[in-house]
């Protein structure tokens, strides 16, 4: 079309993938236009709004300042909180906009044809050309249809955190990772929490044992917990929000987080005059490498209904560059034992199958599991006054490859990545179990788990 500018390369959307391939193509020269609808989403949802603000508040409810002031320690945590986003953020859009043959525009953008998309800026219009345009739009909270719930007590995540007065009473619909995290950590900044969830069973995954750790450890902290239920409506009354539960039950609130999925952003993009095909879910419909349904347009991270997660944004990325360089060999279909973390305290890790996973599989498998208080060689659990949890390992009884393993304890995060490397290459738990680790470490928990089996 007359008047619009041709770009080597189009990035709609600031997330994880789609940055970093701007960068990496704006770096050898091509021409590259990113676009984010907005100055605060620079460095996409994880920097922004998801992972670093809600795993900052964590930290911060779990190493109180000098103050014994609940409300006081709060605030600290919102400001330190919107300073580590704020900072982040424009290291995100430096490492764009630094290079000379990077634009980008703040604004939404929407296809107005195969290859083609107009940005809109208030009334200021911008049409833009590529081959390749690459969809990193992300996700947005789902919101169920339940009566009450464009009532001002209640919330998004993305919300919450940023509410500068503390809720003394706190509800939670939906016991998902950021409903289990948000939760644990308003309780420790003094909230009265109550977690509620139509699942009858806290991470229904997971295997009993697991679970009965987790809950354990958050009922400990305080948290109630009301499963098997379903919310009928919320009611705003004068002094509180009011949860309304089939049975006849109630709860009182202050604030009421709603977590109970994100689903993927593509509404108003103009997929469908692009051509652009989408899933049932309303997810970009992409093949194993990455590929819409038209040739050059690509979709990475959650948009593409893929698991929500940003280290796959990331390799999401690579996936693409593959084919942008000529090499077109990597897939979807190479990802072998991808982690996932809950940021609770302690933080629960799992990668792989579970115990009743592998044994619904037919698997011949051994189990290595202790609670963390008895492991003697993992000092550091005591040396940072944490011993709460438990270390479990799922084994191929006939290779003695690790098929899965769940770690809830300190330092787990960092656990299970060595876990997911040795499943990745083939390393038996026998090697595990024999190999030397700095002291003290969690790590060397391995030594000691792997060898009750």
């Amino acid at each position: 079309m007359t008047g619009a500018t041709a770009y080597d390369a189009i990035v709609i959307g600031w997330g994880k993938g789609g940055k970093t391939l701007a960068a990496f193509l704006a770096a050898r020269g091509d021409s590259v236009l990113m676009v984010e609808q907005s100055d605060q989403m620079f460095g996409g949802t994880c920097i922004n709004i998801g992972c670093v603000p809600t795993k900052a508040m964590v930290e911060s409810a779990n190493h109180p300042s000098l103050s014994a002031d609940d409300s006081v320690r709060y605030l600290d945590a919102i400001q330190r909180k919107n300073a580590l986003t704020s900072l982040l953020r424009g290291k995100n859009f430096a490492m764009v906009d630094t290079h000379e043959s990077a634009t980008v525009l703040t604004g939404r953008a929407r296809f107005a044809g195969p290859h083609e998309i107009e940005v809109s800026a208030g009334d200021e219009r911008v049409r833009a050309t590529s081959e390749r345009i690459l969809i990193n739009t992300g996700a947005v909270p789902v919101l169920p249809p339940i009566p009450g719930l464009d009532g001002p007590r209640v919330l998004t995540s993305t919300e919450l955190v940023d509410e500068t007065e503390l809720p003394a009473r706190l509800v939670v619909i939906g016991a998902g990772a950021i409903g289990l995290e948000l939760a644990a950590a308003y309780r420790a900044f003094g909230s009265q929490v109550t977690v509620v969830d139509a699942v009858d069973r806290l991470l229904p995954r997971e295997d009993d044992d697991v679970v009965e750790a987790v809950r354990d450890v958050l009922e400990e902290e305080g948290i109630a917990f009301v499963l098997g239920a379903r919310v009928d409506r919320v009611e705003d009354t004068t002094d509180a929000a009011v949860v309304h539960l089939d049975g006849g039950r109630s709860l009182a609130a202050d604030r009421v987080l709603v977590v109970v999925g994100r689903r993927p952003a593509t509404d108003d993009l103009g997929l469908d005059v692009a051509g652009i095909q989408t899933t049932d879910q309303g997810a970009v419909r992409v093949d194993e490498q990455l590929r819409t349904s038209v040739e050059g347009v690509w979709a990475v991270g959650d948009v593409n209904g893929g698991p929500q997660f940003t280290y796959t944004s990331l390799d999401d990325h690579r996936i693409v560059r593959d084919q942008l360089l000529g090499g077109a060999t990597r897939s979807t279909t190479d990802r072998v034992a991808v982690p996932s973390t809950t940021f609770i305290t302690p933080p629960l890790a799992r990668v792989g199958l579970s115990e009743r996973e592998a044994r619904d599989a037919g698997r011949s498998i051994k189990v290595a599991k202790k609670s963390i208080d008895t492991i003697a060689a993992m000092p550091r659990a005591r040396i940072v006054g944490d011993t709460r949890g438990l270390l479990k390992v799922v084994v191929d009884a006939e290779t003695d490859l690790v098929l899965g393993a769940a770690v809830f304890c300190v330092d787990s995060q960092e656990i299970i990545n060595l876990i997911c490397l040795a499943m990745r290459h083939d390393v038996t738990a026998s090697e595990l179990r024999d190999s030397i680790w700095t002291h003290p470490s969690s790590t060397e928990a391995l030594n000691e788990v792997l060898g009750t089996i």
